[in-house]
């Protein structure tokens, strides 16, 4: 399974993003564990990360970002993959956490599930946003600098039905492939200047601050047909519906 994973990470409160290009591995990113289970192919422009009964492996961008572009074909692993999880997500260094995630769970078939998402797009689909509530006291990743990670791991005690089917290591190796590592954002270690850009970047572009009316109608078609679970209607942990749920036609 060929996933292509853009991930679009804005502040909304403002010329169209770089098209994605594909890049070397290394211009953007270096490992980050296990570094001899990653396998570089063709000067770095794909890359193999491998999953053995030992150990996984995963891989961080070199720069931390506030926000921007960032996009990545990654082709799954193929056939039985069940306890299996390939990870691409933003994540704060900082004391107070925040996470932005993909998170792929392998199968007894040679397909990949969803588990969680939060700020995406597959197939230059939206998946899931986000919007800016902090008027109504809802915290958003906003001012925190993140790095972008992604990783291959063993999570059979939870990962496919709940932890029921267990890693078959008979089919170990489990391999996932990545190449176009494109990153086009703001820089936390930029000068300020070329984030606050009065409107000469991307980032700024009213386009940014919402999405128009196809993209919502087909944000609504994902939703009806894909959606697991959604906080907003979660009456069991939330009896009455959140003021963003309300508000940003989550439900």
């Amino acid at each position: 399974m060929l996933v292509s994973a853009l991930l679009e990470f804005l502040p909304f409160n403002g010329c169209s993003p770089k098209r994605a290009i594909d890049v070397p591995f290394q211009n953007n990113y270096v490992p980050t564990w296990a570094n001899d289970h990653i396998k570089h192919i063709n000067g770095g422009n794909e890359i193999q990360l491998s999953l053995d009964k030992y150990t996984g492996t995963g891989f961080q961008s070199k720069g931390s970002y506030l926000f921007g572009h960032f996009s990545m074909h990654i082709k799954m692993v193929p056939g039985d993959s069940a306890g299996t999880v390939t990870a691409f997500y933003l994540s704060s260094t900082n004391s107070e956490h925040d996470e932005i995630d993909f998170e792929f769970l392998g199968n007894r078939t040679d397909c990949v599930s969803l588990f969680f998402i939060t700020l995406c797009k597959i197939m230059n689909i939206h998946l899931h946003i986000t919007m800016n509530s902090k008027d109504l006291g809802v915290r958003f990743p906003f001012n925190q600098p993140m790095k972008i990670y992604s990783s291959l791991w063993n999570a059979d005690d939870w990962a496919t039905r709940g932890g029921l089917e267990k890693t078959d290591w008979s089919k170990a190796p489990f391999v996932a492939s990545y190449k176009g590592f494109h990153i086009d954002g703001c820089e936390a270690s930029a000068q300020q200047k070329f984030c606050a850009t009065q409107g000469r970047r991307w980032w700024d572009q009213k386009e940014f601050q919402d999405l128009d009316g196809l993209q919502y109608r087909k944000l609504a078609w994902v939703r009806q047909r894909f959606t697991i679970y959604n906080y907003c209607t979660d009456r069991s942990r939330l009896p009455l519906m959140p003021a963003e749920c309300r508000r940003d036609r989550d439900v």
